[in-house]
């Protein structure tokens, strides 16, 4: 069993910034972020397959956020710029221990963190 912890989100205004943070009880194959939008259903944000380094971002995110890790903590991060109103949600990190899934699906994470509430003010 893999736990996450998480945490970084919080209250920012829209062109503001922010880093979320996830650190992981082992190691994982890939470590990623999900995000939960009122009246929404979950949406893939960004992961990073640790081996070798691969990082996928959805097409919203991309430019905005960055996903990095340090693989020695198991933890990884986003950071999140030019941040939106519509970048308001619940913030999910997600990992898998399974190798060569498609990591754009949720159904593919085993394992999940509790959630961090991202506010973005307009």
């Amino acid at each position: 069993q893999v736990h996450l912890v998480e945490s970084g989100g919080g209250l920012v205004h829209a062109g503001g910034s922010l880093t979320l943070s996830c650190a992981a009880s082992q190691r994982t194959y890939a470590m990623g972020w999900f995000r939960l939008a009122p009246g929404k259903e979950r949406e893939f944000v960004a992961t990073v397959r640790w081996t070798p380094g691969s990082t996928y971002y959805a097409d919203s995110v991309q430019d905005r956020f960055t996903i990095s890790g340090d693989l020695a903590k198991n933890t990884v991060y986003l950071r999140m710029n030019g941040l939106k109103p519509e970048d308001t949600a619940v913030y999910y990190c997600a990992a898998t221990s399974v190798w060569g899934n498609n990591l754009r699906d949720e159904g593919n994470y085993a394992y999940w963190g509790q959630g961090t509430q991202v506010t973005v003010s307009s």
